[in-house]
């Protein structure tokens, strides 16, 4: 027997890949499974970016190996992007890096700046990737807790107790997954302080920023010098474009470039029409992001009720596709979400899978019409 990596002994199947087969199974046994668990945008692309992409597929170019920077127009796009939507300046030529979704920047980050033994800031609750990739590294994982009480924000005066002697680098997510929280300029100018500081490394990992947020921030507009900041970003949430993997990593030359050794030995160039609709969709005007908002708030409104039906409390300024709820006292997350599933066939993310400061909340997606929340809603008092 071939025995796998020991470093998979510390990392678990990602936890909606394990789950979607029971609910997979339940659906195919009949059961009527109302998802509300997963964030994959259901709403479509603009249209604008669907015609760049069939015009782009007759490009004499269109299919053969693309460079590992991107594109041109698709580098100008983003940095054109950064400027009108966050006010920050980029060079197009050394500041930015394409993705293929902002997971693969995760990775590749971590592969580029970690050693064993090196020790990674993780949010906790926070996406679990970040934790996930540092170990398949070899790096440890040291959490910080954010919580309810303190707006699910950093807490400096408890991580200056740590001993950060070993910390290369700190992982944060505002606006934030799963809790919604919103980070603001003092916040961020104390995460780059604190960075500097200690001479760790910041990665703001920034898909939600449009979402039901009026005031969309980047942390690379508070940074004197990206020396010690990096800003992974996405476009599907924004653009409900998640099945074409598409996101960029903005920072110094120096990092763009650490970073890139990486990319050139694990994988190609996107295809060049993706980047062509891409391109399109950081070109388009503020008003897409209005109509979309649009829709999920009403989305919200109706999934308040749903929490509300539950018992559920949550907080009203959440930003994101996603509602934060604190469960009932006296049942885990996780009973709490079997019970759904199995009494009224709604599935929902238990708050436990974003870490243990998750656990006595549930997690709620914005991304299911509001006729199937309505039906979920009518499943309570059936």
């Amino acid at each position: 027997m071939i025995a796998q990596a020991s470093r998979l002994n510390h990392v678990e199947e990602y936890y909606f890949s394990t789950k979607l087969k029971e609910v997979r199974a339940l659906q195919d046994s009949g059961k009527p499974i109302i998802n509300l668990g997963v964030g994959s945008p259901d709403l479509a692309p603009p249209p604008q970016v669907m015609t760049a992409l069939h015009q782009a597929l007759l490009n004499p170019d269109a299919h053969q190996y693309q460079p590992y920077r991107g594109t041109n127009d698709f580098r100008k796009a983003i940095a054109e992007f950064y400027q009108n939507f966050y006010g920050v300046a980029l060079n197009s030529e050394t500041e930015i890096l394409p993705l293929m979704g902002s997971k693969e920047g995760i990775t590749h980050i971590s592969m580029a700046f970690l050693n064993e033994g090196d020790e990674v800031l993780v949010p906790n609750p926070g996406y679990p990737t970040y934790a996930a990739v540092s170990r398949l590294v070899g790096a440890s994982t040291v959490f910080y807790d954010l919580s309810e009480e303190t707006g699910w924000l950093p807490d400096f005066e408890q991580l200056e107790k740590r001993d950060l002697s070993r910390v290369k680098l700190m992982w944060v997510n505002y606006p934030n997954m799963p809790t919604g929280a919103v980070a603001k300029k003092a916040i961020f100018e104390q995460l780059i302080a604190f960075g500097k500081k200690h001479h760790i490394l910041i990665v703001n990992d920034n898909p939600y920023s449009f979402i039901l947020n009026e005031e969309p921030e980047s942390i690379l507009k508070y940074a004197d010098d990206t020396d010690g900041v990096l800003e992974l970003n996405s476009l599907s949430k924004s653009f409900n474009m998640s099945g074409w993997r598409i996101g960029m990593l903005c920072g110094s030359e120096k990092h763009i470039n650490s970073v890139l050794k990486v990319k050139t030995n694990m994988d190609s160039g996107m295809f060049f029409p993706l980047q062509a609709g891409a391109a399109m969709a950081m070109r388009l005007p503020p008003d897409w992001f209005r109509e979309q908002n649009k829709i999920y708030l009403r989305r919200k409104e109706k999934i308040s009720i749903l929490a509300e039906a539950l018992d559920c409390s949550f907080t009203r300024d959440q930003t994101g596709m996603f509602l934060w709820c604190r469960v009932p006292q006296g049942i885990t997350s996780e009973a709490f979400v079997d019970h759904l599933l199995k009494q009224y066939h709604i599935f929902v993310a238990p708050g436990f899978i974003f870490g243990s400061q998750g656990e006595g909340y549930i997690r709620f997606s914005l991304c299911s019409p509001e006729e199937t929340i309505i039906k979920a809603c009518k499943r309570l008092s059936a």
